[in-house]
């Protein structure tokens, strides 16, 4: 009686062990070592390996294939630590067809205090006078409507003349307005979404 019992004992001890090495499967796959902010091509310093137990169903890259990924593009703003899946790739650079890419010039007084990167979310606004003056424009804006857009890049080091650039994209029938707007400095942007 004693001998099954221990022999009960001992067999539950080795299915203990095989059920968890079966689970505790480890998968060397690819993680950023960097910030790479949406619509960036992703090179190799942006990239590095960890060896990480995945459940079914989760989407990773395999190391293996961590060349195949330099030279693409990031299709969402991307963060060190995450694991790298092939939904947040892409493989052409914006603007996509039926869009436009409009650098806003924007004084730095304008810019949220809380800052505006790579895929926020905004409204392009026309204002009544040019940046930081009080007053009205003397035409005709070229706005008549606010225009919805997707911050694609964000420079914040002001130019000569004192304004930082964002690149927004737009659709391409909004683009010409966006451009004819933005070269008065009567521009505002409104952040309507963070990225994720």
């Amino acid at each position: 009686m004693i001998a099954l019992a221990v022999a009960l004992v001992g067999l539950g001890v080795l299915a203990s062990v095989a059920v968890y090495g079966a689970t505790d499967q480890r998968v060397p796959v690819v993680v950023l070592t960097a910030n790479v902010p949406a619509g960036t091509v992703i090179t190799a310093s942006d990239l590095g390996t960890a060896d990480v137990s995945v459940g079914a169903g989760v989407q990773v890259i395999p190391a293996r294939q961590m060349s195949q990924v330099v030279g693409q593009v990031a299709g969402t703003s991307l963060y060190p630590g995450m694991l790298l899946a092939a939904s947040e790739l892409a493989t052409v650079r914006p603007p996509a067809p039926g869009e436009v890419l409009i650098p806003l010039p924007i004084k730095p007084s304008f810019v949220p205090a809380s800052g505006i990167g790579a895929g926020d979310h905004v409204l392009i606004e026309a204002t009544p006078g040019a940046q930081g003056q009080s007053g009205s424009s003397n035409g005709t804006a070229a706005l008549a409507t606010p225009v919805a857009g997707v911050v694609e890049a964000v420079n914040l080091a002001p130019d000569a003349d004192g304004f930082d650039v964002i690149d927004v994209l737009v659709a391409r029938t909004s683009g010409n307005a966006v451009a004819a707007q933005a070269s008065t400095g009567q521009i505002a942007l409104i952040v309507t979404k963070r990225a994720a």
